[in-house]
C-alpha cells in the first residue's frame, strides 16, 4: 500500500472513530436552525429548477414585464407568493439566494418550508395523488440529509483525499430537487450507510448455488482469481467453513441492509432450501459512495469497488441490480475498454474507464416467472466488481461533482498557479473532448454527470485526465451499424436523429456546465467560460476533419436545442422515471434553450 493511500485510509478510519465518539442522539441534526437552513436551501433550489424547466414563471417583483435582468422575482401559487432575489445565467439558469426567499399569504409572512412549497405548487407541478405523498417523503428525506450535512464541522476539501471529498459533498444531483430520498432507510441505517455519514462498514457475504446464479467476467479474470484477490485466505476459509460443498456455490457480497430487509425475508424460501447460505461479514472495511449502493474498499483500496443491489427508492428508481443486465456487464466493459485503448484521439486525452470486471446475478426461480422484465423483484440480488483507479506518481483523484461544491473549483484554480482560462482548457480537454469524440466517431454516449466521472489532478491541482465509471448501465450506442460483440448488443438503442445530440446538450451543457459556469465566475466571466467550451469543440472538429459530415448533421453550434426536463420525469413517476430500454421515449421536452456555444461562436 502506498504512503498516500495508507494516509488516506488512516484519515477515513480516524474520522469515523471521531464521529462515533462525538455522536449524540441519532436525530441531533434535526434542530430548528438547521431545519430552517435546509428548507431555505431546498426551496431556493426547487424554485430555480422548476423555473428552469418552465413549470414556474417567476415575474419581476412589482412588474408584470419579462425583464430577465431584474433581480427580484415573485412566484404565485394560488393564494401564496414566494419572493426572492435571483441572477440569471445562460441556459435559463436561475441562481436564487436562499436567504432572500420569503413566503407570503394574505399579507402575512410564513416560514419557508420545502414540503409546503410542493403542496402550494401541487397543481402547477402536475403531481398525481399517487405520486404526491411519495414525493413529499423524498423531499423530507432530502431535507434531513441536508440538515445532517450542515451539522458537520467545516472541512477544507481542497487538499483532502479521495474519499474525504467523496463523502464531503453537500449537494446531490444538481438538477433533481428530491435527490436524496433513500426511502426504506431507518435513522440508524442513515448513520450506518449514507455516504455523507462516512461510516466504514463490512459487507455481508453469502453463498449462492450455481444452479440459480450466473458469474461472468472480463477475459483477464476468472472466478477463483477474483475471489482470492478480494478475500484474504483466512477470511475465505472462515466464510466457507459452513459449506459442505463449496464448489457448488458462488460467493457473493451483499449490502447488509439488503440481506436483512430483502434477501432474508423475500428470498426466505431460497435460504430454507439451501440455495442461499449466509456466511457472515467480510474483514475489509468499505465506504459508501455518492451513488449509495457502491462501496470503496478503504482497508485495501487496490481491491475492487463493489456495487450491490439495494431495494431503496432513490431519485426515481428502486436501486436494485438486474441479474440479466449483470450477465452482459463485463463484456460491455471489455468492449469499451478496447475501443478506448485503440483510439488515438481518446489516448491523447488520457481517458480511461474503471472496468466492471466481474458480475454475478441470482435468478429467483419463482419471481423470474411471476415478475415482468424490469420489475424490482428481478433486481434484488446481484453484484459487480469495478476496478479501483490506477494513478501515476504525483496524481490524485476527486469526484468531478466536487467542481460544483461551494468554491472548491476556484480554490483548485488558485492553488494550481494557472490562469483560470488555462485551467479550464485542460479540464475541457480531459472531460469534454472524449465525450465529443465518442459521439461523433461512434455515436457512443455516456451519462457523464459529476458522480460518474473521476477527475485526475496533478500535484499542483491542475486537471490531467478523466476516468469514466458506471459503464454498463449508463452508456448507449445510437449508431445502428457500429459493430458490437453479441454480448454487448443490449447497449444499442434506437434514437431519432434529431434527439441524438441531446446527450451532449442535456447531460453536459445543461446538467453540468450550466452549474459550473456560475461557480467559476469569481475567476472567469461566464461569457469567457462558454467561449472556451466552444473553442474546445471547434479545436476538436478542426483536428478531425474526416468527420465533417457528422458535424454538419449534428450541429453543436445550433442556435437552440430542446429543453429536456429531468424533474418532470420524477414528478410524473417517481418510482420508475425512465424505461431503460427506451430512454428517449420517456423524454419530457418543453420548448428550447438558447445554445451558448452558438453565441460564443458567432457573437
Amino acid at each position: 500500500m502506498s504512503t498516500e493511500v495508507s494516509t488516506e485510509v488512516s484519515t477515513v478510519l480516524s474520522a469515523a472513530s471521531s464521529a462515533e465518539s462525538s455522536a449524540g442522539p441519532p436525530t441531533k441534526h434535526l434542530r430548528p436552525e438547521l431545519w430552517a437552513k435546509a428548507n431555505r436551501h431546498l426551496a431556493a433550489k426547487a424554485l430555480a429548477e422548476f423555473a428552469h424547466e418552465r413549470l414556474l414563471t417567476p415575474i419581476p417583483h412589482g412588474d408584470e414585464s419579462t425583464d430577465r435582468f431584474s433581480d427580484r422575482f415573485t412566484v404565485r401559487a394560488n393564494d401564496t407568493e414566494y419572493r426572492f432575489t435571483a441572477r440569471l445565467f445562460a441556459l435559463d439558469h436561475w441562481q436564487i439566494d436562499p436567504d432572500s426567499v420569503t413566503r407570503v399569504r394574505e399579507g402575512a409572512q410564513l416560514p419557508v418550508d420545502a414540503v409546503d412549497l410542493i403542496l402550494d405548487l401541487r397543481d402547477t407541478l402536475g403531481l398525481s395523488p399517487a405520486v404526491l405523498p411519495v414525493y413529499l417523503e423524498e423531499i423530507t428525506s432530502t431535507l434531513a440529509g441536508l440538515a445532517y450535512k450542515f451539522d458537520r464541522p467545516p472541512a477544507d476539501l481542497s487538499s483532502a483525499g479521495f474519499q474525504a471529498i467523496e463523502t464531503g459533498m453537500t449537494e446531490g444531483h444538481p438538477c433533481f430537487v428530491a435527490n436524496n430520498g433513500r426511502l426504506g432507510y431507518s435513522i440508524s441505517d442513515f448513520h450506518e450507510y449514507a455516504p455523507e455519514a462516512a461510516h466504514p462498514i463490512r459487507l455481508t457475504w453469502i453463498a449462492v448455488h450455481r444452479s440459480v446464479s450466473t458469474f461472468t467476467s472480463c477475459s483477464d479474470v476468472g472466478y477463483d482469481t477474483l475471489i482470492s484477490g478480494e478475500l484474504d485466505a483466512s477470511t475465505l476459509e472462515r466464510l466457507t467453513a459452513s459449506l459442505d460443498e463449496p464448489g457448488d456455490y458462488h460467493l457473493m457480497p451483499v449490502h447488509p441492509w439488503q440481506w436483512r430487509n430483502r434477501i432474508a425475508v423475500t428470498f426466505a424460501g431460497e435460504v430454507a432450501q439451501g440455495r442461499i447460505v449466509h456466511l457472515g461479514d467480510g474483514d475489509d472495511l468499505h465506504q459508501a459512495q455518492q451513488s449509495v449502493r457502491t462501496f470503496y474498499n478503504v482497508s485495501a483500496p487496490e481491491r475492487h469497488y463493489v456495487k450491490t443491489a439495494l431495494s431503496v427508492l432513490n431519485m426515481g428508481f428502486l436501486r436494485g441490480l438486474s441479474a440479466e443486465y449483470m450477465q452482459a456487464t463485463p463484456a460491455i466493459n471489455e468492449w469499451l475498454a478496447g475501443l478506448i485503448a485503440d483510439d488515438p484521439v481518446l489516448a491523447k486525452t488520457g481517458l480511461t474507464i474503471l472496468r466492471e470486471r466481474a458480475a454475478i446475478g441470482y435468478r429467483h426461480p419463482q419471481y423470474a416467472h411471476a415478475a415482468p422484465k424490469g420489475s424490482p423483484y428481478r433486481k434484488m440480488l446481484a453484484a459487480l466488481w469495478r476496478e479501483s483507479p490506477v494513478l501515476a506518481p504525483g496524481e490524485r483523484v476527486t469526484t468531478m461533482a466536487a467542481l460544483l461544491h461551494e468554491d472548491l473549483a476556484v480554490q483548485w484554480i488558485t492553488r494550481s498557479g494557472l490562469p483560470a482560462a488555462e485551467w479550464l482548457r485542460r479540464y475541457l480537454t480531459a472531460y469534454l473532448t472524449p465525450l465529443v469524440h465518442c459521439f461523433y466517431a461512434y455515436e457512443l454516449v455516456f451519462m457523464p454527470h459529476g458522480e460518474n466521472v473521476i477527475l485526475v489532478l496533478d500535484e499542483h491541482d491542475a486537471p490531467v485526465r478523466t476516468i469514466f465509471k458506471d459503464i454498463a448501465e449508463e452508456i448507449a450506442v445510437m449508431d445502428p451499424d457500429l459493430p458490437l460483440p453479441a454480448a454487448a448488443e443490449r447497449i444499442r438503442v434506437s434514437v431519432p436523429d434529431e434527439l441524438k445530440l441531446l446527450s451532449l446538450f442535456t447531460d453536459v451543457l445543461d446538467c453540468f456546465f450550466r452549474f459550473l459556469a456560475p461557480r467559476l465566475e469569481p475567476v472567469l466571466p461566464e461569457a469567457e467560460f462558454w467561449q472556451l467550451v466552444a473553442d474546445c469543440v471547434r479545436d476538436y472538429q478542426a483536428a478531425n476533419p474526416a468527420l465533417a459530415e457528422r458535424y454538419a448533421k449534428y450541429d453543436m453550434f445550433a442556435e437552440r436545442f430542446d429543453l429536456s426536463c429531468l424533474n418532470r420525469l420524477q414528478l410524473r413517476n417517481n418510482q420508475q422515471m425512465v424505461d431503460l430500454e427506451d430512454p428517449s421515449g420517456a423524454l419530457q421536452l418543453v420548448g428550447t434553450l438558447a445554445n451558448p456555444l452558438h453565441t460564443a461562436s458567432w457573437g
